[in-house]
């Protein structure tokens, strides 16, 4: 499994209108489309964090090519009221607030 982390700011009484915007995307095909395994959402002090498992760690590439799809595009455009870049100056896309892993750790089976 892979996983991606996108950091950003998020006011938290945003939260509920965050949460149904991904609930009604996640309803239709689109996290399948994307390879998109579990979708999480946090937020901590004004932090807003989205944790995305894939199958497989081509999710970047498989968002990547659904990045122009209408329902895509939709999401995007309406969740900007509610969360903003970490850092706008060096913002260009999700890729750009995406965390680095450095440490992982797995129980064995």
């Amino acid at each position: 499994m892979h996983s991606t982390l996108i950091v950003a700011r998020m006011d938290p009484e945003a939260s509920l209108d965050v949460a149904t915007l991904f609930g009604d995307f996640d309803r239709t095909e689109m996290p399948h489309r994307m390879g998109t395994r579990r979708r999480q959402l946090f937020h901590y002090r004004g932090l807003y964090f989205h944790l995305q498992d894939f199958d497989t760690d081509n999710g970047g590439e498989r968002i990547e090519d659904a990045k122009s799809d209408p329902r895509f595009v939709g999401i995007s455009q309406d969740l900007k009221p509610f969360i903003e870049a970490y850092d706008p100056k060096t913002w260009r896309s999700p890729s750009d607030a995406m965390a680095q892993r450095f440490y992982q750790w797995e129980a064995s089976a």
